[in-house]
């Protein structure tokens, strides 16, 4: 594919978009926002301005450290962070309140881009992990705008993906980067053979191992009481298909449990959805959002409220990481090893190939092979104080072992940002 017929698919599905924004989205009150940010419509900022880009509430998450040291180097710069997901658009404001401003990201139309970024006047674009958007890309080249592709990671599966239907795009796009600063080996490999210019990439590390949220400890002691101090089993992120996967094999060795599952959706409109299948199941479920404690008998929580994952792991015993038993590559699991959690991923780990050996080859978590496996295993910790003490206590020591990507990150992009 070449960036013409690109160009012509991005113009062609904009008003699909549009119409998807109006039936999603129009229960929130930024939708407004939202659809006129998308088209190139926003507010005019004056000043030298850093501009991130990440699409959602994970690639935000990781940006964080950097973000950080971005406003304490750079105190006379403006930060501008954008997102696709309103949840993303969320997660920033809660954190950073008036400290960044935020946007919607635009369309990747040159029309709108040129909308967009005239009004924003950035120094630099730092797109986060895999957010490759040819005209974007093109445009800041050629407006000797520096692009920079950070904490970028490349799958085995998206490199095929793209070899496949469109290499050459994808090759003029990374050639055009200013610079690339790579999670890992592998993904340095896979974005060099796209057509990456090894002089512009660096493998700096992932900046998910320079995560230091604060959890707040009000909330915590909260969440016990509604946990009635139980032993909590937290299903993170869980994805489509998933929660039907862990309940149905739930059921079956439900005569070994004592523990609470707390189920965590990882996109809010699912909440309902999983609500539904933990009762339709028979079982005895209360939400987060109710407020109410979980007595003995209450067998499942589901974990409706954003911003509380931290939390969500605090309290818990046993932490499964959600996308891993369906085909999604896995969420995030350093949160849970920050924490010093015992980790179980499913089979589908692509999103996380290095993170996920590094735990495994250091003890530091198990991977299960379906849900039924799944579930013996956390009956199997559950009975063993020592062994999930040592999970954890390991987990926690890779996590501590790999910081360090935000200062070469940092490095790297101080000469393309001027005082």
């Amino acid at each position: 594919m070449n960036r013409f017929l690109y160009s012509l698919i991005i113009g062609l599905s904009i008003p699909f978009a549009l119409l998807k924004i109006l039936l999603k989205d129009s229960h929130d009150p930024s939708w407004k926002v939202k659809l006129k940010n998308q088209l190139g419509l926003v507010q005019k900022i004056s000043g030298k301005v850093i501009w991130i880009h990440c699409v959602s509430v994970g690639e935000f998450n990781a940006s964080k450290p950097l973000v950080d040291e971005f406003l304490h180097k750079y105190p006379t710069h403006k930060i501008v962070i954008s997102t696709t997901t309103i949840t993303g658009s969320l997660a920033v404001k809660n954190h950073y309140k008036d400290k960044v401003s935020h946007c919607f990201f635009p369309f990747d139309s040159a029309l709108i881009l040129r909308s967009f970024i005239n009004n924003i006047k950035p120094q630099i674009c730092v797109l986060m992990e895999t957010e490759i958007w040819p005209n974007l890309i093109s445009l800041l080249h050629r407006k000797n705008i520096p692009a920079a592709l950070v904490n970028a990671r490349l799958s085995e599966k998206s490199f095929h993906n793209y070899q496949k239907f469109s290499q050459k795009l994808v090759s003029d796009s990374l050639k055009k980067l200013t610079l690339i600063c790579s999670q890992n080996t592998f993904s340095s490999e896979r974005l060099i053979k796209l057509g990456a210019d090894k002089e512009n990439l660096m493998t700096t590390g992932s900046l998910k191992f320079d995560m230091n949220d604060s959890i707040d400890v009000d909330l915590i002691k909260s969440l016990k009481e509604m946990t009635d101090k139980r032993s909590v089993v937290v299903f993170a992120s869980t994805r489509a298909g998933e929660e039907q996967l862990i309940i149905e094999s739930y059921l079956k060795y439900k005569s070994q449990f004592n523990s609470l599952l707390l189920i965590v959706p990882r996109h809010p409109e699912r909440f309902e959805e999983a609500t539904n299948i933990a009762i339709n199941a028979g079982l005895k479920v209360k939400r987060r959002s109710q407020g109410e404690k979980c007595s003995q008998d209450i067998e499942v929580l589901i974990g409706d409220s954003m911003g509380e994952m931290m939390a969500y792991y605090s309290i818990c015993d046993i932490a499964f990481i959600g996308g891993s038993l369906t085909e999604n590559g896995c969420q995030n699991m350093l949160e849970a090893a920050s924490l010093s959690r015992p980790i179980i991923f499913g089979p589908s780990v692509y999103n996380f190939e290095e993170i996920s050996k590094q735990l495994l080859e250091n003890d530091a978590a198990i991977q299960v092979a379906n849900a039924d496996a799944l579930m013996m295993t956390i009956t199997e910790l559950m009975s063993n104080e020592a062994r999930r003490s040592m999970l954890g206590a390991n987990a926690r020591k890779v996590f501590e072992d790999n910081q360090g990507a935000v200062k070469n990150v940092l490095s790297a992009i101080k000469p393309y940002i001027k005082a």
